[in-house]
Formats: structure tokens, C-alpha cells, sequence
């Protein structure tokens, strides 16, 4: 079965299709990984027109209407400060998602230049580059994450910085073994031959093929970096209190967990839905980039 969906692949590129084309069509009859991108798109659309879809300042407090239950006026009702929680999700979501991108970003960024470096010239450093990754999965990930903050502070900027230091060390592996495997390959030979400058070479011909790998440990990155922003804020470690950020409201409830649950109850679940749409969306990833890997 795994043969033909190659050979499918295949075909389509015979008649025309672009290679986009093709890993759509294949994407698409993925049930799991479509679910995944429709959840994480409605999450995106949600939290990127918070404006249009509440009338409330998510940090304005109303003591008077404290820990409401949902009502016509608070959909899910106000926490100890009198905020409307539906607000606060809101916007809280729109931090979570940018520090888990931003976070990402970074370490997908530093990642992949390292590793192609460290993968294509070998050496001594790639030997250097090698340690210091060894250095940082040393550390227990999380606890590498709490060490950071506490050296550089709480804030939006230090959180991501942390965050994204951790996602540096996979994507420094995954690369390094993906170049690795390249440069030896013919084309790399034929660049060579016509006089192209290793960085060209590195960055232009072999990079290209080898991001597929990248593009999946990207996808399942993101939900880690938000479930360790989440932690962090939890901790009262990450934004300022006032900021709606979903680890921050969590950190918040966790006082009223027996009394009004769903303090808690609201923005775990949107914790939940987030890191199981984005999981669900790197399987779909991982069999349509490359179906050899699809267990049918």
C-alpha cells in the first residue's frame, strides 16, 4: 500500500500537477490531519478577531461582578477580579498562539543553519556545534526553560527566547542527519562541478529537499512551546499577571478549582484543543510529506 501511494504521487506529477498540488490532494484524504488544521484554523480566526467578537477590556477589573456564571451578558462568566473570562480567552489565546510561533520560529531559524552547517562540513565543528546540543538536552527540558526565565526575567520577549531555546537542539539533530544524508548525493556533485559556493549549496540545493522532516517537527514543536509558555505562566513565571495568557489564567483559578471550576475548566480546554489540533495536523504532515512513514 505504501508502494502505491508513491506510485500515485507519481502519476499526478506526470499529468501536470505541481508538487503543492500533490501533497495537498494527499493531505486532504488524511481524515486526522484535516481535522487538525480546521480545529487550529478555527482557534486562529477566533482569537485574531477578538475585537469583533467581545465588547469587553480583558483586563479591566469589575469586582462587583465577581465570579459570575455564564450568562447572556458573560458567556463564561467573570473570574475573582470581575473579568470576562470569554474576553480574557480571547486574547489569551493570541499570546499563547504568538509566543508558541515566535518561539518556534527561533529555534527553527538557529536550528536549521547550525545543523546544515554542522551536517555539510563535518569536522571540528561540527564536533562543537554536536556538544553544545548535547549540553542543552542535557538539561531537563522544562527546568532548562525555568532557568532561563529566572536569568532573564518574566516578560513576552524572555518567555520566547526560553521557549525557543528549547526547540534549538532537535531541529540542530534533525537537519544535521537530513544534510548529512545529501551532500553526498549527485546533484550536490553537479553544483560542485560548475563551481557553486558551498553556502549556495548548502542553503539552495540541498536545504530544499531536505525540509520536509523540518516542516513536521515544526507542527508538533508549536504545541510543546504553548504547553511550556502554559507552564511557565502557571508558575507566575511568564507575562504579568494582568495579561491574559491561557498558562497565566490557570495559574489564576487553580485557587478557586473546587469553588468555580470553570475558571480552569475553560482555558485548559483550550489548551487541549490547540495541542491536539496541532499533533493531529503533524501526523497529517508527516504521512503526506512522506508517505513511507504512513503505517497502513
Amino acid at each position: 500500500m505504501t508502494n502505491q501511494v508513491g506510485v500515485d504521487s507519481t502519476l499526478k506529477r506526470a499529468k501536470g500537477e505541481s508538487p503543492f498540488q500533490v501533497f495537498l490532494s494527499q493531505f486532504l484524504r488524511n481524515v486526522p490531519g484535516t481535522i487538525g488544521l480546521i480545529l487550529l484554523v478555527i482557534m486562529l480566526v477566533l482569537c485574531m478577531f477578538a475585537p469583533f467578537l467581545t465588547d469587553f477590556d480583558p483586563q479591566k477589573q469589575d469586582i462587583a461582578h465577581a465570579l459570575q456564571k455564564s450568562s447572556a451578558e458573560h458567556l463564561l462568566g467573570t473570574d475573582y477580579l470581575g473579568r470576562d473570562i470569554w474576553t480574557r480567552l480571547l486574547y489569551g489565546g493570541r499570546l499563547s498562539l504568538t509566543i508558541g510561533f515566535l518561539a518556534v520560529g527561533l529555534g527553527l531559524t538557529v536550528g536549521v543553519v547550525l545543523g546544515a552547517v554542522s551536517g555539510y562540513f563535518g569536522g571540528w565543528i561540527d564536533m562543537l556545534i554536536q556538544r553544545i546540543t548535547d549540553i542543552l538536552l542535557a538539561f531537563p527540558s522544562f527546568l532548562l526553560a525555568l532557568t532561563l526565565v529566572a536569568l532573564l526575567g518574566i516578560g513576552v520577549k524572555n518567555v520566547v527566547i526560553s521557549v525557543g531555546i528549547l526547540a534549538i537542539p532537535s531541529f540542530i539533530r534533525l537537519v544535521r542527519g537530513s544534510v548529512f544524508s545529501q551532500r553526498e548525493m549527485l546533484y550536490v556533485e553537479a553544483a560542485k562541478c560548475i563551481g557553486a559556493k558551498e553556502g549556495r549549496i548548502v542553503f539552495k540545493h540541498i536545504l530544499p529537499n531536505a525540509m520536509a522532516p523540518v516542516i513536521i517537527n515544526a507542527s508538533l514543536n508549536l504545541g510543546y512551546a504553548i504547553t511550556t509558555a502554559a507552564g511557565l505562566g502557571f508558575l507566575g513565571l511568564g507575562v504579568p499577571p494582568s495579561t491574559p495568557e491561557w498558562g497565566t489564567m490557570l495559574g489564576e483559578a487553580k485557587n478557586y478549582i473546587f469553588s468555580h471550576p470553570y475558571m480552569l475548566l475553560y482555558p485548559g480546554i483550550a489548551i487541549f484543543l490547540t495541542i491536539i489540533s496541532l499533533n493531529l495536523l503533524g501526523d497529517g504532515l508527516r504521512d503526506s510529506l512522506d508517505p513511507r512513514t504512513k503505517n497502513i
